[in-house]
């Protein structure tokens, strides 16, 4: 189980403080599949990084399973079993999608266990797996390989940034059926979306609505997701692929 307690986060701009989280308390309860959503500059990815370890917060405290993970490193949390899932996956020049899928598992898998991790995300293996992960894949062969080292990685809480940011409507429906699989086994690990789009807010267990550093809304589907669609936010950051 996730608790935020009294979650700040400041940044100065301008000479003077900015409040992008408000003293936030959430709970995220294990073996569910939450997508959190908002307009944007709410405070959404911001969240995520500090979840992660990538950002410390300025006030408040981040309970993981009971653990104080407040002060903890990326790797400490990596430990833990907290994996991230960046909005702009990085590319690795040398490095192959192989060798990429080690380093996330922890062990040397075998040949045919990566390619296993591959196919799942719906990438033929033998075209991939030695590949460099560098400009040469798009956006969407990214998402999806990165997506791969995540479920290598077999993290209790995983945490995806906008995974549909920057890729096209076909490598969009690739990834949805993934969340849609991710969905189905949740009871096996907790999934954390940060996500404008409506097709994944309707796979969700609960949508937690973020605005201006704040929740707004929480609840099952069929509760917050009517509220959401017809109002500005949702006019001004949600793409509907349907």
């Amino acid at each position: 189980m996730l608790e935020l307690k009294g979650l700040s986060f400041e940044v100065e701009e301008n000479g003077s403080s900015l409040e992008i989280i408000k003293d936030l308390d959430l709970t995220i309860e294990d073996n569910r599949f939450t997508v959190i959503t908002g307009p944007n500059g709410g405070g959404k990815s911001t969240l995520a990084k500090l979840v992660a370890g990538l950002k410390k917060p300025t006030s408040g405290k981040i309970i993981y399973n009971g653990t104080d993970i407040t002060d903890m490193s990326i790797t400490e949390r990596a430990k833990l079993g907290i994996g991230y899932a960046f909005q702009q996956p990085v590319r690795f020049k040398g490095l192959r999608v192989i060798d990429l899928l080690k380093l996330a598992s922890g062990k040397d898998i075998q040949f045919n266990e990566a390619c296993a991790y591959l196919a799942e995300v719906g990438l033929c293996a033998r075209d991939y797996i030695n590949r460099e992960v560098n400009a040469s894949l798009s956006g969407g062969e990214l998402k999806r390989i990165e997506i791969a080292t995540i479920l290598a990685r077999e993290p209790k809480l995983a945490l995806f940034d906008e995974p549909e940011a920057g890729i096209d409507i076909w490598s969009f429906q690739n990834l949805t059926r993934i969340f849609e699989k991710m969905r189905e086994e949740s009871n096996s690990r907790s999934v954390v979306i940060i996500s404008h789009q409506e097709r994944i807010l309707r796979i969700a267990d609960e949508i937690v609505v973020l605005a201006e550093g704040k929740i707004s809304k929480k609840g099952s589907v069929d509760e917050v997701l009517p509220d959401i669609l017809g109002t500005d936010a949702a006019v001004s950051s949600c793409v509907m692929l349907d």
